[in-house]
């Protein structure tokens, strides 16, 4: 089986990069790395980084393969242990952005545990799969906008911008969060409304989902300075935002 995604053309954009850690902007579509389910895919961004730096790359954490933004790589094992280490004990703060249906509260926190989802990697017990994880989301609404036209049942169709920043991260968490409060991320074809993201396709010419992870901010393992990295959205993402005019929320966000 053959994948549907166009190949990735060019080397990957490099947001930071010293002796220790190198960090790209993902682009949507691409797997971090080889997995049973998509293992028709031929271009892993593990694999690419690779070859584009010239030496073994670990990944630091988990990253949706239509999630883009911040994807931060170790260059050794023992400094991956570290930061998989501040991962796991909810010390990286980080930031995205999504484009959601409705109009949320202007800001607020879902706290709403999540049963454990794992990859196929994974040796797992179905058992624990069952047992929910404590999960909490901040979120912050930057814009709105209301389009005249009836996609659903209602006379107009409401989007909005939103801020996020996990507290937590289980698998998944953004974008089931936001489909437990009723606004699920525009393009996201497991948790969204297809209607909608058939709309952004067919006139907006952007069908990836819109959520990108746009900054990370942590330790560095081996200087113990703090490093914050950005990524700006890009492609699809960045020019519905100007058919919006919401260009001006992206510098606070």
């Amino acid at each position: 089986m053959r994948s549907d995604n166009p190949p990735f053309e060019g080397p990957l954009d490099i947001l930071y990069q010293d002796e220790y850690l190198v960090a790209i902007n993902k682009p949507s579509g691409l797997l971090v790395h080889r997995s049973m389910i998509d293992r028709h895919e031929t271009q892993f961004a593990v694999q690419m980084l690779r070859d584009q730096i010239g030496c073994h790359v670990y990944p630091a954490h988990r990253l949706d393969r239509a999630t883009s933004g911040v994807l931060l790589f170790a260059l050794q094992p023992e400094t991956a242990k570290d930061l998989y280490k501040q991962f796991e004990l909810q010390l990286v703060d980080k930031t995205y952005l999504a484009v959601v249906r409705g109009h949320p509260p202007v800001e607020g926190t879902i706290d709403y545990a999540l049963s454990r989802q794992v990859d196929d990697n994974e040796f797992h017990d179905e058992r624990a799969e069952l047992l929910p994880q404590p999960a909490i989301t901040h979120f912050k609404t930057l814009a709105t906008i209301t389009l005249p036209v009836m996609i659903d049942k209602y006379p107009t169709s409401r989007y909005a911008l939103v801020r996020l920043k996990p507290e937590t991260g289980r698998r998944h968490q953004i974008r089931r969060h936001l489909k437990h409060i009723a606004h699920p991320i525009i393009g996201d074809a497991n948790h969204g409304k297809g209607v909608h993201n058939r709309y952004f396709k067919q006139h907006f010419q952007c069908g990836r989902l819109l959520l990108a992870c746009t900054e990370l901010s942590l330790t560095h393992p081996i200087t113990q300075q703090k490093v914050m990295i950005q990524a700006p959205i890009n492609g699809e993402f960045l020019q519905l935002t100007q058919q919006f005019e919401w260009q001006c929320h992206l510098a606070h966000s």
